[in-house]
């Protein structure tokens, strides 16, 4: 019932969220500086887009918060659940990702999310969505473990299966049918999910919110200051297409903010600043970057 759902108590955790994850990466990166842009939309609602750029560590960052709301949905939202045809709805999320400049640094993205729409005439229909997930360019076990380890110890206090089923959903989710290759080794992803009833499932998505830095900044940590060489970065700039790829062609969020006529700029942020195509590009047998090949199906890390 609508008493039970407190969109208040969201939306001020998303805000403190945005905040924190932040704050976190500033103190990390210790040159750079996020600029905010804060946005409104003509059917109501907006948010605030946070961008670091040109960092002694982040190359880009984009942390964004949105508030938005309206009186249709657009028809990637309505294509499998048409009850929710001529509802109004709000939606409010935190979206981030992280685009390192040296490529022993994995990308990483995260975001978590609610929706609720609502009539007179029916009971409103509302969930919770979200999920972390990890893209390295050159792989190390031992930081794969690590962000799955921080990803199972999140959902655990809520039921044993969450981590193996959020964990099967990301692999699905992020996936390349062209390439016929996952977008990384993957980490959670969860959406329409009110199984706990409001207090609890809002629970877990804060715990998912919440355990983003511990699975992410240790990796950062570690690995910053390894020695790249040019060869390796163009390597990490024509897999970032791969990244280009997912999010202009298969993502729901990219496809349900640019339909509901979301502010492309904070769609788009997530886009990373250098990429690159290389036509009928192999790898060197037996090389590192072959060896990326073998981290691109699903796999289990615990």
């Amino acid at each position: 019932m609508m008493h039970q759902i407190d969109t208040t108590a969201v939306t001020s955790y998303l805000r403190e969220l945005q905040d924190r994850i932040c704050d976190a990466l500033t103190a990390l990166d210790g040159t750079a500086c996020f600029t905010e842009e804060s946005w409104s939309r003509d059917e109501g609602g907006g948010g605030r887009s946070r961008v670091m750029a040109g960092g002694r560590i982040f190359e880009k960052a984009g942390v964004g918060l949105s508030e938005v709301q309206g009186t249709q949905l657009p028809p990637s939202a309505t294509a499998l659940r048409p009850e929710l045809v001529g509802m109004a709805w709000k939606a409010m999320g935190v979206s981030l990702v992280i685009h390192p400049e040296n490529p022993w640094v994995p990308t990483s993205h995260a975001n978590v999310r609610f929706f609720v729409a609502e009539s007179p005439d029916r009971e409103p229909v509302w969930w919770f969505g979200g999920g972390f997930d990890l893209t390295p360019f050159y792989p190390i076990d031992e930081d794969c473990m690590h962000f799955h380890r921080v990803a199972k110890s999140a959902l655990d206090p809520f039921g044993s299966d969450y981590y193996p089923e959020f964990k099967a959903a990301c692999d699905r989710y992020f996936y390349l049918p062209h390439r016929n290759e996952t977008r990384g080794i993957g980490g959670l992803f969860f959406d329409d999910f009110n199984a706990l009833g409001f207090s609890q499932s809002f629970a877990l998505m804060r715990a998912v919110g919440d355990a983003f830095l511990p699975a992410y900044i240790p990796i950062v940590e570690a690995r910053h200051t390894y020695a790249y060489t040019e060869q390796q970065r163009q390597f990490q700039l024509y897999r970032r297409g791969r990244y280009v790829e997912f999010n202009l062609v298969y993502d729901r969020g990219t496809l349900f903010g640019l339909q509901s006529g979301g502010r492309t700029e904070s769609i788009l942020m997530s886009m990373p600043p250098l990429v690159r195509w290389e036509y009928g590009y192999q790898p060197e047998p037996e090389s590192d970057e072959a060896r990326l090949g073998a981290y691109l199906v699903p796999r289990e890390w615990l």
